[in-house]
């Protein structure tokens, strides 16, 4: 997928949250990929723990909200996980135990491979531990 990069759960709350540290960070790579006419590619695991976490932290309508701007925006591909890559994540799960990885961490590392991803916009320093580029860093 070329000129594609992966979005993490971190880089999408912390575009929302302004009190995030790293909001404006977040802002600014937001702004240069779509500048750029960078595909954002996310999955529905990322897309439900984001979800909840603006709903639990803010109000639904800001969740609500979030879902809306996903969805209007034709820059954002939304990768529904396969029970076969699930599966690949559990397996990753058990053979990273000394990692503090989150399922929803080893689901989007299974799917960044099976799309061809290297780049991802995270604050999640698990990323780089499992080899990924992160593009929240820089």
């Amino acid at each position: 997928m070329n000129g594609a990069v992966f979005v993490d759960t971190s880089a999408w709350y912390a575009g929302v949250d302004r009190g995030d540290t790293n909001h404006v960070l977040a802002s600014r790579r937001f702004q240069r990929l779509v500048a750029e006419q960078s595909t954002l590619v996310t999955t529905n695991h990322v897309i439900s723990e984001t979800y909840t976490l603006l709903r639990v932290r803010f109000h639904p309508t800001v969740a609500h909200g979030f879902l809306q701007r996903l969805r209007s925006s034709p820059l954002t591909r939304r990768v529904f996980v396969l029970e076969s890559w699930e599966e690949a994540a559990e397996d990753l799960l058990v053979q990273y135990a000394d990692q503090a990885f989150s399922y929803v961490d080893a689901i989007s590392f299974v799917s960044m491979r099976r799309l061809g991803l290297d780049e991802a916009l995270t604050f999640d320093h698990h990323f780089s531990v499992a080899g990924f580029a992160l593009l929240g860093d820089t």
